[in-house]
């Protein structure tokens, strides 16, 4: 018998679900982007030469968007960040990870000079909050 990478029995339902998950191009981004758009911001999307290639970004102006899923990234107090069931410590880990990696990229970003902002998924539901946190980068330019 050989062995696997993963060693718990596999849900096909749950397997399909998680890659149907969209790294790139959701709707937050979207919802994002045309808010920037509507506030005359020019940007590029997933600035890979940047540390954590933001969703969006400016060079010349000096900032850098995060567009976070609450799942993913811990968005506390959230009722969208919650924690699989099954192989708990395995996506604990996963999750912690993910936090800490995070922090690490938002605070290269400010040592560059950049303002970091994370609009979460959830706050995508209102776009008027979405324009009121991106209003310190509008008042800089």
């Amino acid at each position: 018998m050989s062995s696997t990478a993963c060693e718990t029995p596999v849900d096909p339902m749950r397997s399909a679900l998680m890659r149907r998950v969209r790294q790139k191009g959701t709707q937050a981004e979207d919802d994002v982007a045309d808010v920037l758009r509507e506030l005359g911001l020019r940007f590029r999307r997933n600035v890979r030469t940047l540390p954590g290639s933001p969703d969006f970004a400016n060079k010349t102006h000096h900032w850098a968007i995060f567009v976070n899923g609450c799942f993913w990234h811990r968005h506390q107090g959230c009722r969208r960040t919650t924690t699989p069931t099954r192989n708990r410590e395995f996506w604990l880990a996963k999750f912690a990870a993910n936090v800490k990696r995070d922090g690490v990229k938002a605070r290269l970003l400010r040592t560059m000079g950049f303002r970091v902002v994370t609009i979460w998924e959830c706050e995508t539901r209102d776009l008027g909050k979405v324009r009121k946190r991106l209003k310190p980068i509008v008042d800089s330019r």
